[in-house]
């Protein structure tokens, strides 16, 4: 009972810290990184479609994003679908392939993504912070209703506790990851 409460608890960060991942890739930087293109979505014949069905998005330099289209008929459609994004992003087509220069990034800019990526921080920790209350929540109802001691209860509400601040650091570890890449020039 008490090791199906800490897992469930352990799934959760495990999947809190995940999605803090994804809103990390989508702060874009300075370099070229194909998830940055992960939201965008393309008309392909009337249907919203992500830019990853259409074409195929590789790395061609450090600063430069390459797509080859599947359809060549789209290369229009997907190269509008970069440009009205708001990834301030502008496609170059040049013959079947488009190229998307990443732009510098301003310090201005630079300091707007790190109060970006602090804030998905934050909201990673509270959700880590609300698991954590849920979890000694279930084991003080457990207690309540004398399935387990008081010991028990102590005992596992001070692993969850550990397993909290393990999480926890594991953000702050992204955190200082992701600002030190949007520092650097």
């Amino acid at each position: 009972m008490i090791n199906e409460i800490k897992k469930e608890a352990q799934e959760r960060m495990g999947k809190t810290l995940e999605a803090l991942g994804h809103a990390f890739a989508k702060i874009r930087t300075g370099r070229a990184h194909p998830s940055i293109l992960d939201s965008v979505m393309v008309s392909y014949y009337g249907a919203d479609t992500p830019l990853r069905q259409v074409a195929n998005v590789t790395v061609e330099d450090s600063r430069t994003l390459a797509l080859a289209v599947f359809d060549k008929s789209m290369i229009q459609a997907v190269e509008k679908a970069i440009m009205t994004s708001d990834l301030g992003l502008n496609p170059a087509t040049a013959g079947t392939t488009i190229r998307v220069p990443m732009p510098a990034l301003t310090e201005e800019t630079r300091k707007g993504y790190t109060k970006q990526a602090r804030a998905e921080a934050e909201q990673a920790r509270v959700s880590v912070r609300n698991i954590r209350r849920d979890a000694l929540a279930q084991l003080k109802d457990l207690q309540k209703e004398k399935e387990i001691s008081e010991d028990d209860e102590r005992r596992a509400g001070d692993d969850v506790q550990k397993l909290t601040d393990k999480f926890i650091g594991e953000i702050e570890k992204a955190l200082e990851a992701k600002e030190a890449d949007l520092m650097a020039v």
